[in-house]
Formats: C-alpha cells, sequence, structure tokens
C-alpha cells in the first residue's frame, strides 16, 4: 500500500515537472516569436541547467543565438541536440542555416541534406538548401529545391520570388515573369516583386510593362535609388531621354554617391547632345570610382564630339593602362589620332587593336595605313 501511496505520487510530481518544461519552452517559444533572443535565450538556459538532455531546448537556445548573430555559439547548441538526437531534422536545418550565415556553404548543404532524409518533406530544409546552392553558383540545383519547396507548399510569395530570381539568373525571363506574378498575387504589397518584375520586362525588351512595374514599386517604396535608376534604363530604351534624366536625378539625389547613376546620367546627356553636362557626370564618376575604365572611354566620346582631342586621347589612356585588352578602346583612339593628323600613331593603334580582334580596325589600316 505504501508503494503504490508513492507510485502514485512520483507519478504526480514528474507530472508536474513536465508540465513545467513545456510552460518554460511555450513561454521560451514565444520571445523567440516576438524577437525578444537575449530574454529567450536565459530562459532555455535555466531551463537546461536542470535538464541538460533537453534537445528542444538546446534547438530553441541554437535559434535564440542565431537571433543574436552569434552563429558559432547556435552551432554549437545545435551540435549539441543532434548528439542527443542523431535523427532531429529541425536541428540540423538550423545548423544548416547558421553555416550559410557564416559563409560556409558546403557544409550547410550537408547538414540540410540530413534534415531532409530524416523528413523528407520539411519544405523550409529545401528552401535553405536552395539559398546554399544559389551562393555557391549551383543554379540549376537552387531551381530544384526552390522548386520542391513550392510542391511541398504551402504556397507563398518568398517561395516563387526565390524561383523567380533563379529562374531569371538562369535567362529564363518569361518564366521568371510567371513566379512573380504569382507572388504578387500572395502579396501585392512587396515593392521588390513589382521591381524584380520589371527587371525581366526590360530583358525581354517590353519596356512598357516594366515601365509599369516600376511605377508600382516606386509607388510602394519611394525611398530606394535602384527603383529609379531601372525605370530610367526603360525609358533610355524607349528613347524618353528627358524623363530617364528625371529619374536619374532622382536617384541621385537618394543616393549622391553611386558612381554608376553618373555614369548612366551622362549616358542620357551625351545622347541629347548635352556633351557638358555629360563631361560632368562622367568627371564625377571617376572621381568616385576611377578604376573603371568605362567612365573614361565614355568622357572621351564627349571630348571628341566637343573636338577636345587631347583630352579625349588622354581617357582613352587612362582606359588602356586599366584595361589593355580591349580592342574597341585601341581603335577609338586611334580614330581620335587620325582626326588629329597623326596618322602614324593613329595606325598603331588600329594595328593593336586588330591583333585584338577588331574586324573595324582591320577596315581602318586598309583605308588609312598604307
Amino acid at each position: 500500500m505504501k508503494f503504490s501511496v508513492y507510485s502514485v505520487l512520483l507519478t504526480f510530481l514528474i507530472s508536474l515537472s513536465v508540465s513545467a518544461q513545456d510552460a518554460q519552452l511555450e513561454s521560451a517559444r514565444k520571445k523567440l516569436s516576438a524577437k525578444d533572443y537575449t530574454g529567450a535565450k536565459a530562459d532555455l538556459s535555466k531551463l537546461l541547467d536542470a535538464q541538460p538532455k533537453n534537445k528542444i531546448a538546446f534547438r530553441l537556445r541554437g535559434e535564440a543565438r542565431m537571433g543574436l548573430e552569434d552563429f558559432y555559439g547556435a552551432i554549437a547548441d545545435l551540435t549539441f541536440a543532434l548528439e542527443i538526437d542523431s535523427t532531429y531534422a529541425e536541428a540540423y536545418n538550423y545548423r544548416g542555416e547558421a553555416k550559410v550565415a557564416l559563409g560556409d556553404d558546403e557544409s550547410a548543404i550537408r547538414d540540410f541534406d540530413r534534415a531532409i532524409k530524416f523528413n523528407a518533406k520539411y519544405s523550409s530544409a529545401y528552401t535553405n538548401r536552395g539559398f546554399a546552392k544559389y551562393n555557391l553558383e549551383d543554379l540549376t540545383g537552387a531551381y530544384f529545391d526552390f522548386s520542391k519547396a513550392l510542391e511541398l507548399g504551402p504556397p507563398d510569395a518568398d517561395k516563387f520570388f526565390n524561383r523567380g530570381v533563379v529562374k531569371a539568373e538562369l535567362g529564363e525571363f518569361i518564366s521568371a515573369i510567371d513566379d512573380y506574378t504569382k507572388a504578387i498575387e500572395l502579396d501585392k504589397n512587396d515593392a521588390a516583386l513589382y521591381n524584380y518584375r520589371g527587371v525581366a520586362y526590360y530583358n525581354i525588351t517590353d519596356f512598357n510593362k516594366a515601365i509599369a512595374d516600376y511605377d508600382m514599386a516606386i509607388k510602394l517604396d519611394a525611398k530606394d535609388p535602384l527603383k529609379y535608376e531601372n525605370r530610367a534604363l526603360a525609358k533610355s530604351a524607349k528613347e524618353d531621354f528627358k524623363g530617364a534624366l528625371e529619374d536619374y536625378n532622382k536617384a541621385i539625389e537618394l543616393n549622391p554617391d553611386d558612381p554608376e547613376t553618373y555614369n548612366l546620367r551622362g549616358v542620357v546627356k551625351f545622347s541629347m547632345d548635352e556633351n557638358d553636362g555629360a563631361i560632368e557626370d562622367y568627371t564625377k564618376a571617376i572621381a568616385l570610382d576611377p578604376t573603371n575604365p568605362v567612365y573614361y572611354d565614355n568622357r572621351a566620346l564627349s571630348r571628341t564630339e566637343k573636338a577636345d582631342y587631347t583630352g579625349a586621347i588622354e581617357d582613352y589612356t587612362s582606359s588602356i593602362e586599366l584595361y589593355p585588352t580591349d580592342p574597341e578602346t585601341f581603335y577609338q583612339r586611334g580614330l581620335v589620332k587620325l582626326q588629329m593628323g597623326n596618322k602614324y600613331d593613329a595606325c598603331l593603334d588600329f594595328k593593336t587593336a586588330e591583333d585584338l580582334g577588331s574586324p573595324d580596325a582591320r577596315a581602318a589600316i586598309k583605308k588609312n595605313c598604307k
């Protein structure tokens, strides 16, 4: 009789202990959801002091450490969880995420492989493995994993977006547009989705639809200079140079330190025969990034239009110093020298350009170099 009473009491105490653990774990989960990573970590540490074999607590504390960007600590906790249960799919998945954050994508893929091995319907593990493969430039592998995540469901905008990005990088722009469109149907207020679809439309030369998407992206997020720059490119393609110029002005207003935006605005001004303004923009681009040969080439073209041949030759020479294997730069410098009456040096440039593969230089030699 005493043994029976003791057994009932012990069972009751164990039940209380389990209930207390469940309550602590639930509290930690709520703090994780609220991004109170410090509070969650503290609660889970207390629980692990009392229950050092609690794999769920180790896994959750690993998540908390990831939220605190303590990725090495997260890996340690998740490894402890796996030592307790070597089939714990969630621990493999989160450890893989921590490794991705540290740039160890190959090891991360091995963890995601194990997560999928022990839970073949683990959608998040496929998504995460897709990101790791994408980082390693395995676009086909990433495409497969993002597709599998969509197959397993539930469908959401991010999953369609992820696959759309990979399709676009594979050059499958029409199919990418289909994925971006499905993502937009699920989340109509994400400016990035319209922006990316606009880029895809631009790449298939449907500039009107590209501009419509950029319009919507800017309506939803008017502070991103890249969206104005993208719309300017599409407007330039339609030869709406005035509209393109307005967009580049806005992009520079939002980010005055991007050399490429000045360069692109210079190209528009050059197209509008505003060579002084173009030279000013190329000069600004060069000041911000003196290592890009394209900026010197572009300024040389505008200087040539203004008959500043000495300045043009200086720019082409700077470009050649940065990129000595571009036949077009030698060819263009030769043309400028020819305009200056320096046929001998022009022919030397044409010969170098021909040796580098320029058919235009070959024709120029036949015409000018006897």
